[in-house]
């Protein structure tokens, strides 16, 4: 925690007092944790490095990384200098199929009109421990933002709108006029989502509140984020859609097609508020709901079917097997293979299905099905004790039967079973062969236990928006590749294809700047001698004598060395999914604009 509440600081015309004063917090801070560890080596000067290796960290730094220390200065340096993806973010945030950065010259190439107004914030701590929080900063290309970072060391780096001019010369275009059309204004943003852990703490029964997390409410994330993604992709048509780790406790959608990044604080709102249900009202109360029929909406039909495998899986047992993740990176390692964890056990003891299902039952099915479940679950005499997800089953079947509900009530996916996987998610896909008609002549009464399901499910499992994040064009997020300062955790690309119920993605497994310091100073270490030696092609030749009847063939291996420092620790599987899946078919999308867009003005010149 900090000793005091952040300092914000607009930086606008290059205000150099101000800027000076940060610095020398910064370099001042910096030069007190390299100085105490170089107590043991040698004494040196302010601002000069103690290390004769710059990936390896000092014996201090070592020290707090096995007291389990994972963020520091010295580490964060290490981090923006060599392995932050600055080329990634940037030619992601300049939506311009020609950007590239030339690595003879040092040069951004490319258009840079989006980039350049584009918003970003640093938040910075004194020796004191004070944070100082700066707005409106931008940069006309990769090396000026690379150049601020790697001298301010930024503990946090947040994102906001493409402005109508760059917002470091804000305050001359605020002044300058009143007409909003030419004044200083955000005029291009993407759609981004914030769901975090500490919004479902009334319902983590895992133990975990607050900023705490665990394998188990993770699966939170999980589901919501396969909610969110299907409904964006399928009712809005948003196509590319980048999802990161927040680097502690929550995810980040950015949805960046042209459409999203165009759209008004209102049509933002609009989106938002579509996947924003009330988890008290009911789903009859809810505008989604109807009184009359007791049909619901299809997003939440479609939702339904989603998370009531991740309820059944996570939320009614007291332990289930989980793989290690699909980016654990430990793939060697058996034990990573898989692990069991808790479940929340709403149906693993006497007291949680009494007063967390049974109890939560419509007045009507209460004093019956509830009444007569309660005394069978709870009878001795009961040879074989079902399983939560057996129980869950016999519930719903009693309701059916007992309020004569159609066969496919509530979901084709209610019998979901760790056997019947594949079965299910085929039969999920005929979820929309549910009757209208077989709920449109139900009493008030019977229609609560008509939606009861549906309800209980959602009240742990649907996405629990932060949507004031998603409403405004001006809102900053935090830049995807940063690092948590409480973690050391990078936030990493979320690959949502890669994710399953039975292996969701780990975010123990992220690595912290510690891990990732170490795996590059492994990585030359193990590699001097190698790239010592000549590098060539791989390929057969002759072995100098022409005149060898036997034409022996000698193979000399080329030495391929990475790109980007990156590409040498365990970031490489995170950031080349991101390249990958995520910034090369938004690249094809915009060589596709810009050819439709040669071909129109050709087609009005005449020039065919």
């Amino acid at each position: 925690m900090t000793s005091a509440d952040p300092m914000a600081v607009e930086r606008v015309n290059n205000d150099d007092s101000i800027m000076t004063e940060v610095n020398d917090a910064i370099t001042t801070a910096a030069t007190t944790a390299t100085d105490d560890a170089a107590v043991t080596t040698t004494s040196t000067s302010t601002g000069t490095s103690t290390t004769t290796n710059a990936v390896t960290p000092s014996k201090k730094t070592q020290q707090q990384q096995q007291g389990e220390e994972v963020f520091s200065p010295e580490l964060l340096k290490i981090y923006y200098d060599r392995l932050f993806p600055y080329s990634l973010l940037c030619k992601w945030l300049s939506y311009d199929p020609s950007f590239a950065f030339d690595d003879k010259t040092n040069k951004t190439v490319g258009e840079k009109k989006i980039f350049s107004r584009r918003e970003f914030s640093f938040t910075l701590e004194t020796p004191s421990r004070e944070e100082i929080y700066i707005r409106y900063q931008s940069f006309s290309d990769l090396e000026g933002l690379k150049s601020a970072v790697t001298r301010q060391k930024p503990r946090k780096i947040d994102i906001g709108a493409v402005f109508s001019h760059p917002p470091k010369d804000k305050n001359a275009y605020v002044s300058s006029s009143s007409n909003k059309n030419t004044g200083f204004r955000p005029v291009q943003r993407e759609l981004v989502f914030d769901i975090d852990l500490t919004d479902y703490d009334d319902v983590r029964k895992c133990g975990c509140q607050n900023a705490k997390i665990c394998r188990t409410c993770w699966t939170f994330m999980t589901a919501a984020l396969k909610v969110l993604d299907q409904g964006l992709r399928e009712d809005f048509g948003f196509q590319h859609i980048a999802w990161f780790y927040s680097g502690r406790r929550g995810i980040h959608a950015w949805v960046c097609d042209e459409e999203a990044r165009n759209l008004s604080d209102e049509a933002r709102s609009a989106v938002a508020n579509y996947f924003e249900i009330s988890l008290t009202e009911g789903l009859l109360g809810n505008r989604y709901g109807n009184n009359s029929s007791g049909t619901v909406h299809p997003m939440l039909t479609r939702a339904y079917d989603v998370l009531e495998p991740y309820f059944c899986r996570y939320v009614l047992p007291d332990k289930v097997e989980v793989g290690g993740g699909y980016n654990n990176n430990n793939s060697n390692d058996d034990s990573s293979a898989s692990e069991m964890i808790g479940g929340h056990k709403l149906l693993a003891d006497r007291d949680s299905w009494e007063k967390h299902v049974l109890d939560t039952l419509p007045a009507v099915a209460k004093e019956s099905v509830g009444k007569r479940l309660k005394e069978k679950w709870s009878n001795p005499r009961e040879l074989n004790d079902p399983s939560p997800v057996d129980k869950w089953n016999t519930l719903l079947r009693h309701l059916r039967v007992k309020f004569k509900f159609p066969q496919s009530w509530p979901s084709s996916s209610s019998s979901y079973d760790d056997d019947d996987e594949d079965e299910n998610s085929n039969s999920n896909k005929n979820n929309n062969k549910r009757s209208k008609a077989s709920s449109s002549s139900l009493d008030s009464e019977t229609l609560k236990v008509w939606m009861w399901p549906m309800e209980i499910v959602f009240k742990y499992t649907y996405p629990r928006l932060d949507i004031n994040v998603s409403k405004m064009q001006n809102h900053l997020l935090k830049s995807p590749f940063c690092v948590h300062p409480k973690t050391g955790r990078v936030c990493v690309p979320i690959d949502p294809d890669a994710m399953d119920i039975n292996n969701d993605f780990n975010p123990f497994a992220v690595p912290t700047i510690a891990q990732l310091a170490t795996e590059l100073n492994e990585y030359h270490k193990n590699n001097t001698t190698s790239n010592n030696n000549d590098d060539v092609d791989e390929e057969e030749g002759d072995d100098g004598n022409e005149n060898n009847e036997n034409d022996t063939r000698k193979k000399t291996k080329k030495i391929v060395v990475p790109q980007h420092e990156w590409e040498k620790t365990s970031l490489k599987g995170y950031f080349e999914i991101f390249e990958k899946k995520f910034l090369q078919p938004l690249e094809k999308e915009w060589r596709r604009e810009q050819r439709d867009l040669a071909e129109q003005q050709a087609a009005i010149r005449g020039d065919f």
